[in-house]
């Protein structure tokens, strides 16, 4: 199903060092298109070079539900196999990137709009939010990185259990499964997700860099090579200006020290 010739799903602003993108299309509950994949590569290169963190979000009731299916049940085989490893791509722009995502959730965030947001560094969700994985219910299954993002969020069980019985999760119970880092009141997520940015865009940029690329491939290394690849890490983040400049700073008393709430 061809989009709305000229028409925009995705919009972008710059707001300091945070770039703030949205999902703009609520009629559709925000549904992911080809189009919306294409548009969401652009802003997120587009973020990359002018941010340094950035907050992606949904109008409407919802944040996403999910994979257009109208399009989907229309793709040959092949297009469908390239559909799924172009989301991967695009995804992985954001899980491995340069900048810290986070999202702000609301409303569904079923199928593809939890593959979109378990590709985010950190998830905040109001009280509306919900989870769902129907894929099982629709004859499908997972093709935007869910089988590894998601697992890796809340495990083998508890995604098996979304997919085979259609559960859905409240905020709440996803935040005790690890799917969510923090929780908000109704319409509250986006604006702590942006402070949650800003203090992000405040890091030196080679340990938001590291933390974002070296943490998931250490996951994916035995005990020995993640410990090893963590010193090699370490030494290069501590020789940067910034971190002197940091360091020296924390040392002469001119940083603010980690204290409680």
């Amino acid at each position: 199903m061809a989009e709305t010739e000229g028409k925009s799903f995705v919009s972008y602003e710059l707001r300091g060092n945070v770039a703030l993108i949205g999902l703009t299309r609520p009629e559709k509950r925000n549904a992911i298109s080809d189009a919306v994949i294409e548009e969401l590569a652009l802003v997120i290169e587009r973020a990359r070079n002018e941010a340094k963190a950035a907050v992606i979000f949904g109008e409407g009731q919802h944040f996403c539900a999910g994979l257009d299916l109208a399009e989907h049940s229309e793709k040959p085989l092949l297009d469908s196999i390239m559909g799924s490893r172009r989301w991967h791509e695009v995804f992985d722009r954001m899980q491995r990137g340069t900048i810290p995502f986070f999202a702000a959730l609301h409303g569904a965030v079923v199928g593809g709009g939890f593959e979109l947001a378990s590709s985010c560094q950190i998830r905040v969700a109001d009280e509306t939010t919900y989870f769902g994985l129907p894929e099982g219910q629709r004859g499908i299954f997972v093709g935007g990185g869910g089988s590894v993002r998601i697992e890796r969020l809340i495990g083998t069980s508890r995604m098996t259990d979304m997919m085979l019985t259609g559960r859905v999760a409240k905020a709440e119970e996803m935040e005790r499964w690890g799917g969510v880092n923090y929780l908000a009141p109704a319409g509250g997520a986006i604006d702590k997700a942006i402070e949650l940015a800003e203090e992000a865009a405040s890091n030196s940029e080679f340990s938001n860099y590291a933390v974002m690329n070296a943490l998931p491939r250490i996951r994916d290394m035995s005990s020995e090579d993640g410990l090893f690849v963590e010193s090699m890490v370490s030494a290069l983040a501590s020789m940067t200006p910034e971190a002197q400049d940091r360091l020296r700073a924390f040392l002469e008393k001119r940083a603010k020290k980690v204290l409680a709430d």
